[in-house]
């Protein structure tokens, strides 16, 4: 199993004992919402959620092509989380590099941020940007006028 999915695993499993628990005092009403509550969460925080992840040289040799943003994310990060669905349909035009698959990537990323794998790193004509906000990148999404 990939380290982007401990978290999701680890998730649904908890709220299994706890529903577990909860039937077995009786509040099935209220196991069946804490088990979709954690069912949830662990979609929210599972690979799910984003674009399908390529590599780091792969999404740096499309973005030269086509002048569209890399984004480096990893699963669980709220940040990243915020952005992707901020962006909405506008995130699958970007290429996102998940940096727990990718070593290249998690270089890419300690690179530009003095030895630290911050995410989400957004690279824009090869310039990055840490945490940018929703609004401007999907701005870079436009071409210029």
């Amino acid at each position: 199993m990939t380290r982007a999915w401990i978290l999701p695993v680890l998730l649904v499993l908890g709220g299994t004992v706890m529903a577990t628990v909860l039937t077995s005092e009786g509040s099935l009403g209220t196991a069946v919402v804490i088990l979709l509550a954690f069912v949830l969460l662990a979609g929210v925080n599972s690979p799910l959620i984003f674009p399908r992840s390529i590599g780091a040289q792969e999404a740096q040799r499309r973005s030269a092509a086509d002048g569209r943003p890399v984004v480096f994310w990893r699963p669980g990060c709220t940040y990243c989380l915020r952005l992707r669905v901020r962006l909405g349909r506008s995130a699958r035009q970007l290429h996102w590099v998940d940096i727990w698959r990718d070593p290249a990537g998690a270089a890419a990323v300690r690179a530009a941020n003095d030895g630290n794998e911050t995410v989400p790193t957004v690279v824009v004509a090869g310039r990055p940007y840490v945490n940018p906000d929703p609004e401007w990148v999907r701005e870079q999404l436009s071409p210029p006028a």
